[in-house]
């Protein structure tokens, strides 16, 4: 039924992908539903857009003359995600029968290609009815050498460094846009609306926006669809992945084809978040809590439409798969905007030895010390050289790939002669050259690819004027007519520290009884991941009185315990609380090495310091314990 008939009636939104890599059959299936008005998707990452970004870049600067190519010519180097179209092409039958919206921002770095190829492509399935905008704005690489001119600074949102510190050389910045330019082409009659860099949530801003026809100042509804969007936006991270419940899905068998998120924005912001029907997952308010958690910065959420304050929203399940969210406040959207920046780095690689037995610190620490000293002075020539211990080797292990320990060898440098696998005196041969001399039990690895060196990129994270947006909505079914949009009208300054706090008037943990030695993970689920460099982890508990002991439990101090001295990296964090879904929140700062683009950990995402930290033993209550485990 369409909004014009029916306005007060909730809009059901579906999140068919959470990144490019997502399954195939998503809109396919989402938009086989009569029921689904408006189909989201995410293909973006900061990895992604600084692959499009840079390859656009390369691009340009030696084709001659790439708009007279044929489209055929133009698609084999689109900087567009390319994924998007294994998905979007089984969909179209199923998006015509059912005049299902969708709204996604796999443009990256050539939103108008990608637009120009789904119109090729609707003709050729004799759907070339179905109007099609795209949105403009998302590349400030102009905006922002002009203001670098100008002597604007860019200060790093994760470590406060100016941008003139950073000692690279900007190609291309992209820009995180909102949702109501969505919104405005839906309006204009768009079925399918193609963006670039809008933020991971903006398409359900701009889908809720248009069917309830929300101006730019109600606050409180598009914080509502805000944090629906953050919700879905994922897929099905919030129906039963990354869950730290996982062990319940397949007791029931629920763990494999995990169904896809719908949300239910209702006039007032408030909605529903629900799943495809007949497919695996759950939504529950654990699994709704969990990706809630997942990627914010504080208790304030920005977008470039709102801001959305976080701290007393309230989540009820109220049916199988059903979880109710109220209490979102709205407050005004700040008057800047991310964005990214992306320079070229240099060039990494690395190698891999694998280790079995006894005393494998001992055999990690002679192998590093033999390559070091094959290098010798040519270790200046490597910005970054690191050696990894990945796993432990048990004695009595049932097989012996569970005593395999892989040893890693990284190495970043500016200089591309020192890692050229070919020469006689460069870091292949280096690490090669010792294996004869090595500890007992080393093997080498027989996939030599990662040794090729391949180059990578660092990825500036600063902020943007709104003012500063070249803003546009393209109608492509009415001669190519297009739409300026002004910046937001009003906004708020924020400060760039969020709140952060430990709890107000703990209670004393002894109250809580005789405790045990065990993990924490044992009674505390939890949910971590990046954003640039920083990382964040969210705690949450099942019950009122586990709630009590949570925030009492997990101080500051207590996350950089159990970090531990090797991981604790001696940066700010920050925490807050959300006692509506028994759940406190820690910001790591600059956590994260630089980022994934750069990133010289194992854990490039974040993802995995939740799971590291819940296996950390600590004095558990018993009484909670008896409960069962997580």
């Amino acid at each position: 039924m369409s909004p014009s008939t029916d306005r007060k009636r909730a809009v059901r939104i579906a999140g068919c992908s959470g990144g490019f890599t997502d399954r195939s059959m998503a809109i396919t299936r989402m938009a086989g539903d009569p029921e689904v008005d408006v189909v989201m998707g995410d293909w973006l990452s900061e990895m992604t857009m600084t692959v499009h970004g840079s390859g656009k870049v390369k691009r340009l600067a030696s084709a001659e003359d790439q708009a007279k190519l044929p489209l055929e010519e133009r698609k084999k180097s689109a900087m567009y995600a390319d994924t998007f179209i294994q998905c979007f092409e089984p969909a179209i039958p199923n998006l015509v029968r059912n005049k299902t919206k969708l709204a996604v921002n796999a443009g990256a770095s050539d939103t108008e290609l990608l637009a120009e190829v789904v119109i090729d492509m609707l003709k050729k399935q004799d759907a070339g009815h179905l109007k099609v905008a795209w949105i403009e704005g998302d590349d400030v690489t102009g905006q922002v050498n002009s203001l670098i001119e100008k002597g604007e600074k860019f200060e790093s949102l994760m470590h406060g460094k100016k941008l003139e510190e950073w000692g690279m050389d900007p190609i291309c910045a992209q820009a995180y846009l909102g949702g109501l330019c969505i919104a405005e082409a839906f309006k204009q009659g768009a079925d399918i609306v193609i963006a670039g860099r809008v933020a991971d949530a903006a398409p359900v801003i701009g889908a809720a926006a248009w069917w309830h026809d929300w101006q730019n100042d109600q606050f409180d509804q598009l914080a509502g669809a805000l944090v629906a969007g953050h919700l879905i936006e994922c897929s099905s991270y919030v129906c039963g992945g990354y869950y730290s419940m996982f062990k319940d899905l397949i007791k029931t068998g629920k763990h494999v084809n995990m169904g896809f998120p719908i949300a239910e924005v209702e006039f007032d912001g408030t909605f529903n978040i629900a799943k495809e029907k007949d497919s695996g997952g759950c939504v529950t308010v654990a699994s709704c809590a969990s990706q809630l958690l997942y990627e914010i910065q504080g208790p304030l959420y920005y977008n470039c439409d709102v801001t959305a304050d976080l701290t007393g929203i309230k989540m009820v399940q109220i049916g199988e798969d059903l979880v109710r969210v109220t209490n979102v406040k709205g407050l005004p959207p700040p008057p800047t905007t991310k964005v990214g920046i992306t320079a070229p780095a240099g060039f990494q690689c690395e190698w891999h030895f694998f280790m079995c037995g006894l005393d494998i610190e001992e055999k990690c620490r002679i192998t590093e010390d033999q390559i070091r000293y094959a290098m010798g002075e040519n270790i200046n020539r490597f910005s970054t050289l690191k050696f990894h211990q990945n796993g432990s080797s048990p004695i009595d292990a049932y097989n012996q790939d569970v005593a395999t320990v892989d040893f890693r060898c990284f190495a970043q440098t500016s200089d591309p002669e020192v890692v050229r696998p070919d020469i006689p005196n460069g870091f292949n041969r280096w690490c090669l050259e010792v294996f004869l001399q090595s500890a007992p039990g080393l093997s080498l690895s027989n996939d030599l690819r990662q040794i090729v060196p391949k180059p990578y990129y660092e990825y500036w994270v600063t902020l943007l004027p709104q003012t500063e947006l070249p803003l546009k909505v393209h109608f492509e079914w009415d001669n190519k007519k297009s739409l300026e949009l002004p910046a937001p009208r009003v906004t708020k300054q924020y400060s760039r520290q969020q709140e952060s706090y430990d709890t107000a008037s703990p209670a004393d943990l002894c109250s809580f009884g005789e405790t045990v030695r065990a993990p924490l993970g044992y009674i505390v689920a939890g949910r971590s991941g990046d954003k640039a460099s920083d990382c964040n982890c969210g705690f949450f508990v099942r019950d009122d009185d586990e709630w009590d002991w949570l925030r009492s439990f997990m101080t500051i101090e207590r996350v950089k315990q159990l970090l531990g001295p090797e991981e604790y990296k001696g940066k700010p964090i920050d925490r807050f609380e959300i006692p509506g879904i028994r759940a406190v929140h820690f910001l790591l700062h600059d956590h994260l090495d630089r980022g994934y683009n750069a990133c010289s950990n194992y854990d490039t995402l974040g993802k995995n310091a939740m799971e590291y930290i819940r296996a950390k033993t600590v004095d558990l209550p018993k009484k909670f314990l008896d409960r069962g485990k997580i």
